[in-house]
């Protein structure tokens, strides 16, 4: 019998799509239940010691953490998403927690309370996205043709750049053309469209206008 799984989510949260994307990536069916973290459910906070999203309910057995939720998916079900090569796996690993600390630097660029911070926090990013430049092949995605955990990882990283770029230009992808591409494949693959509902962008927009930061200074 196949297991039955429950995504708890939050409807912006990047971690969720991380999980969401592997679930799909996978043919998994799932149940995904958005939560309001800021009104969390007595239930939720009983799944999720952490109070975080997301969680993975695996036949009512709950998962936390997002990649333990995206490690224990690959372990456990067909079409290996992680490389078989031992030392291949730790650095799409290392790869992924770089993707963990660009969402740190995105949360810093949206927060930044004047235009001083703003711009160094948008100097960060443009920082961390030439490392990656550096490690792309020639491939769609991130090791060459294959989808992978760190192209999970990804993706919801690079989405939040389409709203930002409605706001204002910094520029974050000029002269990096391999991270062009590759953000251009994953916007376009079924998992990555279907990690977030219609109204994300309009969600969004309205959590970053709400900030009440320099970014949202800027919005019209």
């Amino acid at each position: 019998m196949s297991n039955q799984y429950t995504l708890i989510s939050h409807k912006l949260c990047p971690y969720v799509q991380r999980a969401a994307i592997t679930l799909a990536e996978k043919g998994l069916e799932f149940e995904r239940i958005d939560i309001d973290l800021a009104n969390k459910p007595d239930w939720f906070l009983q799944v999720s010691p952490l109070g975080k999203t997301p969680v993975l309910l695996v036949d009512g057995q709950p998962i936390f953490e997002s990649a333990v939720i995206c490690e224990y998916l690959d372990e456990t079900t067909p079409h290996r998403m992680h490389p078989e090569a031992a030392l291949a796996r730790a650095q799409h690993r290392a790869w992924i927690e770089f993707a963990s600390a660009s969402l740190n630097s995105i949360g810093g660029f949206y927060n930044a309370a004047d235009a001083q911070i703003l711009n160094a926090k948008a100097i960060e990013l443009k920082t961390k996205f030439a490392q990656l430049e550096k490690q792309l092949g020639d491939g769609l995605y991130f090791s060459g043709e294959n989808f992978s955990l760190v192209d999970a990882a990804f993706a919801p990283v690079f989405r939040y750049f389409d709203v930002f770029e409605q706001i204002v230009d910094f520029g974050f992808f000029t002269d990096l053309p391999k991270l062009t591409a590759w953000r251009q494949a994953l916007q376009v693959r079924a998992s990555v469209q279907a990690a977030v509902s219609e109204d994300y962008p309009a969600l969004l927009t309205a959590f970053l206008h709400a900030r009440r930061s320099a970014l949202s200074a800027l919005m019209q």
